[in-house]
């Protein structure tokens, strides 16, 4: 295998609240010097609600990357100061208005492998019981209760374009087959 790269200088090129870009330096296994740029995002949840065994709440709204509204589960970053269970709540409650009896770790994964360091953990929610939505500023939601099997189609068809709820519902799907 081949030796490593090594980073020999960084600089931080652009830092807001929610991401942080990084412009490196780095050496290369064959020594010669590259530019890689590095986006710092952290850590992430995701929950898929199950309102119960056969329905789940997902929301929409406006993407401004994808330059229009899409079909999620409830997402939203991990803030320093808090365990990742309790973003997942956190989360839950600002942006469908329920809180998890219990959440059900299913993966943590890579974001992106290349530039983004961004890890994702996912999680189904259920004994849901009411909360307090507090969307953030940025966030129009419209949440809906949907059949799972409409859901699974809406990931099949590519209807849904959200990396995180796509992998957990095709998680959800493959347990629920392999417990039937």
């Amino acid at each position: 295998m081949a030796t490593p790269w090594r980073r020999l200088h960084r600089r931080r090129v652009y830092e807001n609240p929610w991401i942080a870009v990084d412009e490196d330096i780095v050496e290369l296994p064959s020594g010669a010097q590259g530019l890689y740029g590095v986006v710092h995002c952290g850590s992430c949840v995701g929950m898929l609600p199950f309102v119960d065994a056969d329905h789940v709440l997902l929301v929409q709204q406006f993407r401004y990357i994808a330059g229009h509204d899409t079909w999620e589960m409830p997402t939203g970053g991990v803030h320093d100061d808090e365990s990742i269970e309790a973003a997942a709540q956190r989360e839950l409650a600002e942006e469908a208005g329920v809180q998890a009896g219990r959440l059900t770790p299913l993966t943590s994964y890579a974001t992106s492998k290349s530039v983004v360091d961004e890890t994702a953990h996912l999680f189904l929610a259920h004994d849901l019981t009411p909360a307090a939505a507090r969307p953030d500023d940025t966030e129009n939601l419209r949440v809906r209760t949907i059949p799972f099997t409409d859901v699974l189609d809406m990931v099949l068809s590519g209807e849904i374009i959200d990396s995180m709820t796509i992998i957990a519902v095709m998680w959800a799907d493959r347990l629920r087959r392999s417990t039937t």
